[in-house]
């Protein structure tokens, strides 16, 4: 403990305050109240036996403790002796103001140590006051006896309360939790003593229920053996219910005092116990970043193959269930594992720091299990993904594609196989050859109308053949029915166009015997037929199914329906002058009287066909036109899912690149300490935290794109594939940054580096940082040397050549800003070493050469014992005990060195 400030008011007393807590703490004696009877007794035994344990060295006693420090004489005396410094010469009169002028002399020397009084002044113990008096003695023996005592940095009482217990631990029946009660069978003061000096009391004869017996052994023992002589009396703290705790105290500090010499021993089992935590800890990260790494390996192992299946499947379904099943590896599965790598690397780091920061070897990982190996696995998993969803979306539009052909081409089949119905048998009648000869001529002409709508049909049976092709060459699962029902359709055309021949020739054989023709109804029959072929069409083509991807392609089709309807009015004049000539027909035969049969010999088409064909086509067209503008509202809508997510990926995108800078700017900033860094780092991690649901949105908003088939936007140039790759780079720096913070810090504290030092490297290191924010100096032989010459090194080749193999072991040419660091604190930090563990241990086996199991449970916690115990070697050599352990070789092990 170090002296305060202090502060004196002279006023016949003094008014002093302490700010040490066993000071204010232990001053709870009574200013207004008489002490305790039983207290007050024991405190003038004690306070006087401890008084006349320092004034017999000057060759004097006390025998009334009020009265014999009156004059000051003694008083000043006792501070001499107790501190070993010469105080005012005192004064030589025997008046009243003689004794006080002494007294203050001694009060004023206990202020200069740092000590306040409170309302202790010289006139109260001049006077005899025996509260004051004993009030002043105990502030006296707090300070020269007590106030030194500290263990692990507590307080001076704590101090020797802690020390108590540690040395009684192991003693049944004792167990010290005060300076009172605790002492009162006398058994914790005889442990205290055989702890030491086991050859002064047999501990085991003592008995529990003897405390005037165990109480009088400790004494007469501790004033016989340890010249300390005897401040209390039995029967008062056996018969007080609760003994005077500052007397326990002064007198416990004697026997401190006279084991001080026995604590080097403590001192040395506290290094060695510090040493063995650092190394289970160690141990303990270790195993869990082997555990870790073989996890993370395991399951990109798993992964890679799913990844490497590039087998498509059959159907649009399955393969929108691939694509979620991929989406959910991306939001669900895989973002844990981002965060396992990169805790793992993080893990890694601060464990080879803490391992260089306690001289320990660097850890090196199991085979196939080095951060690089896992990195190399990483990257491969990345390679092996990078091309998978442009694959599953590739094979989702070639499956839309062929889904539509597929339709299409069945809807052809079916118009087609509709119209070809019965046409085989209808060219193989021979109906010519019983026919008159207008029946003939009719026939002639029927046949020419077939072969103009047979050629008519030509451009549907090749449209067949192409979609066939197509659905061939984008592999279509059911190809094989595709195929046989194309083929069927073809020879079915060739066959037609064999049997049109013949049926021609046939007729043109018969056709000189044939003269008249009923011209009207052939031209009935020639007009009729086109028309109605061109009514086939566009009943087609307005019942067209079609897939389209912008507004643009919509627009596209509307246009073109527009101007099919623009070309409805001339097609109505046709169909008029069609049905004008079925009129003149009806005209002239009521006209002429002629006797109609109602068919007409040249076509099957009748003015009711064309009539209730031109009807369906007027129905069709406004059907079209809603389904074209339902067609552009889903444009439409899926324009604006194109701009949803542009505006928002337009957002995150530049945000993302924003705090990566921002990022770089805290780690390089030295204009405040790593704390500052460290508090802005974890603020920009929690606001990254909470930047989460944008992504989470901006994911919902690129699934329902997906839903919607959309694939491109012209509207932004961030995919969600760059917003997931900048969010995990995001979070990975933001950890590796905090992480590196964590080690400079660990860095700096253990290694004892002001913040000023710290921002002196910082400084001079980013100065030749070539570039900037990068925390690496690239050219190691130029902008590392230049940076060593500022920090005052006057190096040659031979010096910088061995600081190159410390900060750049591998010949990488990059000097990192830790190596940096280690390499200005390695040569002059304080740190545990071998010989100092070895030196340790050497004081608790007494000097030998070896240490026994016994010793080792004695001096050290169980926990360190047992781990000292099974990992020691057995030590063999002259006259050693079968539990003799090699500590030795063991203390070498601990730091990685096979021989000291």
């Amino acid at each position: 403990m170090t002296a305060v400030e202090t502060h004196i008011t002279y006023s016949n007393s003094y008014t002093i305050h302490h700010e040490d807590t066993y000071m204010t703490q232990e001053e709870d004696w009574d200013r207004d109240l008489l002490l305790d009877p039983a207290w007050e007794k024991q405190q003038r035994k004690t306070f006087t036996a401890w008084c006349n344990s320092h004034l017999r060295k000057a060759g004097t006693q006390i025998e009334n403790i009020e009265e014999d420090f009156r004059n000051g004489l003694k008083l000043m005396l006792l501070l001499e002796v107790i501190s070993g410094e010469r105080l005012p010469k005192p004064d030589k009169g025997k008046m009243r103001f003689h004794k006080i002028a002494n007294v203050n002399k001694a009060l004023d020397f206990i202020c200069s140590k740092g000590v306040k009084l409170v309302s202790i002044g010289a006139e109260e113990i001049v006077d005899g006051n025996v509260k004051m008096t004993l009030g002043m003695i105990w502030t006296i023996i707090l300070r020269f006896a007590i106030q030194d005592i500290s263990v692990e940095e507590t307080s001076a009482k704590e101090g020797l309360l802690l020390w108590c217990q540690r040395k009684t631990a192991p003693y049944r029946n004792v167990n010290v939790q005060n300076f009172h009660i605790s002492w009162k069978d006398g058994l914790a003061l005889c442990a205290l003593i055989h702890r030491h000096r086991p050859d002064l009391i047999d501990y085991s004869k003592l008995r529990k229920d003897d405390p005037i017996g165990n109480l009088n052994t400790a004494f007469d023992v501790a004033e016989k053996y340890l010249d300390i002589p005897k401040m209390l009396d039995a029967e008062d703290i056996v018969n007080t219910p609760k003994p005077d705790e500052k007397a326990i105290m002064t007198y416990v500090s004697c026997f401190y005092h006279a084991f001080a010499g026995a604590e080097q021993a403590e001192t040395a089992a506290n290094r060695i116990c510090k040493v063995l935590a650092v190394n289970q800890e160690n141990e303990k990260l270790m195993e869990e970043y082997e555990k870790l790494a073989s996890e993370l390996l395991e399951w990109i192992r798993r992964t890679i193959p799913w990844l490497e299946n590039r087998v498509a499947e059959k159907t649009m379904r399955a393969m929108q269930q691939k694509l979620e099943d991929f989406r959910d590896y991306r939001r669900v599965h895989k973002p844990p594992r981002v965060q396992e790598k990169c805790q793992l690397e993080i893990n890694f780091n601060t464990l080879q720091t803490k391992l260089r920061l306690s001289n320990r070897p660097a850890f090196m990982p199991s085979e196939g299990k080095m951060v690089s190996d896992i990195a190399n696995a990483w990257k491969g998993l990345e390679q092996v993904e990078k091309g998978y969803e442009e694959w599953l979306l590739t094979e989702i539009r070639r499956l839309e594609r062929l889904d539509h052909l597929a339709e299409k081409f069945k809807q052809k089949c079916n118009m087609h196989e509709s119209w070809t119905a019965g046409k085989e048998d209808l060219l193989s009648q021979k109906d010519y050859e019983s026919a008159s000869l207008m029946e003939i001529r009719a026939l002639m002409r029927k046949h020419e109308a077939f072969e103009s709508d047979l050629a008519a049909h030509q451009d549907r049976v090749e449209q067949i053949a192409a979609i066939a092709q197509e659905l061939n060459e984008l592999d279509y699962h059911d190809a094989a029915s595709v195929n046989s029902r194309c083929q069927a359709i073809c020879d079915q055309w060739d066959n037609l166009g064999t049997l049109t021949q013949k049926r021609r020739d046939a007729l043109e054989r018969v056709e000189k015997l044939w003269e008249t023709i009923d011209q009207l109804y052939l031209e009935f029959a020639k007009r009729a037929a086109p028309f109605n072929n061109w009514m086939d069409g566009a009943m087609e083509d307005l019942q067209d199914m079609f897939i389209v991807h912008s507004i643009e392609e919509i627009q596209s089709l509307i246009t073109a329906h527009d101007q099919f309807k623009a070309t409805l009015p001339e097609a109505d004049k046709e169909r008029m002058a069609t049905l004008g000539i079925h009129n003149e027909i009806l005209k002239i035969a009521q006209t002429y009287g002629i006797k109609l049969s109602g068919i007409n010999p040249y076509t099957n088409l009748t003015s009711q066909d064309i009539t209730t064909k031109w009807d369906t086509v007027k129905h069709l067209v406004p059907l079209r036109d809603q389904m074209l503008q339902e067609e552009v509202a889903r444009q439409q809508a899926n324009e604006r899912l194109r701009r949803q997510f542009a505006a928002q990926a337009n957002i995150i995108g530049p945000w993302i690149q924003t705090k990566m800078e921002e990022i770089s700017h805290v780690s390089v900033d030295i204009a405040g300490s790593l704390e500052d860094q460290m508090n802005s780092l974890k603020q920009y991690e929690q606001n990254i935290i909470n930047y989460k649901s944008n992504i989470d949105k901006l994911e919902g908003d690129h699934q329902l794109s997906q839903e919607s088939l959309i694939f491109d936007n012209k509207h932004t140039n961030y995919t969600m594939e760059h917003i997931r790759v900048g969010w995990e780079q995001l979070l990975t720096t933001i950890a590796r940054t905090i992480n590196e913070v964590e080690n400079q810090i660990l860095t700096r504290d253990a290694k004892g580096i002001s913040q000023e030092q710290l921002n002196e490297f910082r400084a001079s290191f980013n100065h030749f940082d070539r570039v900037r924010h990068s925390l690496t100096l690239l050219d190691s032989h130029n902008d590392f040397r230049a940076c060593l010459i500022s920090m005052g090194y006057d190096l040659g080749e031979v010096e910088f050549a061995r600081i190159m193999t410390l900060v750049d072991p591998n010949n990488t040419g990059v000097v990192t800003f830790q190596a940096f660091i280690d390499f200005m604190t390695r040569e002059t930090a304080e740190t545990d070493t071998a010989e100092q563990v070895m030196a340790s241990f050497k004081i608790l086996a007494s000097d030998k050469n070896y240490i026994t199991v016994e010793e080792l449970r004695r001096e050290l916690p169980p926990e360190q014992a047992e781990y000292c115990i099974t990992r020691m070697t057995r030590y063999v050599g002259p006259d050693s005990p079968v539990d003799a352990l090699d500590y030795i070789s063991f203390s070498s092990a601990l730091y990685g060195e096979s021989d000291l």
